[in-house]
């Protein structure tokens, strides 16, 4: 039996609510079972199919994990002088590689230097695996595309939570109006969901701008 493990997250660019980080772990011969069920990059696939899919996916994969990264861990990440956005992620995905203990390990790399950001995540190792590091990954292995449906999911129940107790801020993006609207009258008011960090909320503040994400 051979453990494949795929992780990818969710939220990586919004400016109200948190990050999540997620991975599956599947017997390599069960992947044929994920690709009949339809399972795809969340980002191709409707609410209600994600909705749909995670409960499928649940019952199929060996284990799971998700990590939900709160708006200020992602700030303390981008202000830090010792680390970043990327370097913060490759934490999260080996916690979630250590906790499934895959055989085989396919990281969504969301940097552009694979080979440096691989030796970066496999510091955080604690299990003896062997690590795949891919742009796209979530498109080009439904292993990966499954974790993407975990992590899209648990992203958008937390900020269903959000929105519940602080009203309806839209998609949380920056180029939503109608997030630019809640940030514009609330920004003051509810700080604590709000990534700080982000120039969105900094031209309100006055603090020095973002850099680009391109930069993590």
């Amino acid at each position: 039996m051979v453990i494949i493990v795929g992780t990818d997250d969710a939220g990586r660019g919004p400016c109200i609510g948190p990050m999540v980080i997620a991975g599956v772990s599947v017997d390599e011969k069960e992947l044929n079972k994920l690709s009949d069920l339809g399972v795809k990059d969340s980002k191709l696939l409707t609410p209600k199919q994600r909705e749909f899919l995670y409960d499928k996916i649940i019952e199929v994969v060996k284990n799971y994990k998700a990590i939900v990264v709160p708006a200020s861990e992602v700030d303390n990440a981008v202000e830090s002088e010792t680390t970043n956005l990327n370097w913060l992620e490759s934490e999260k995905f080996a916690m979630v590689i250590n906790y499934l203990k895959p055989d085989r390990a396919i990281v969504d790399c969301p940097s552009p230097n694979i080979p440096a950001y691989t030796e970066h995540l496999r510091t955080f190792l604690k299990v003896k695996t062997h690590l795949q590091c891919s742009h796209k990954a979530d498109l080009k292995f439904v292993v990966v595309g499954a974790a993407s449906i975990i992590a899209k999911v648990t992203r958008d129940r937390e900020v269903a939570k959000l929105r519940e107790k602080y009203g309806d801020f839209g998609s949380g993006y920056p180029s939503d109006p109608k997030t630019k609207e809640y940030l514009a009258k609330n920004w003051k008011k509810h700080p604590e969901i709000f990534r700080k960090s982000w120039s969105c909320y900094k031209k309100y503040s006055g603090e020095k701008k973002q850099s680009s994400l391109a930069d993590f």
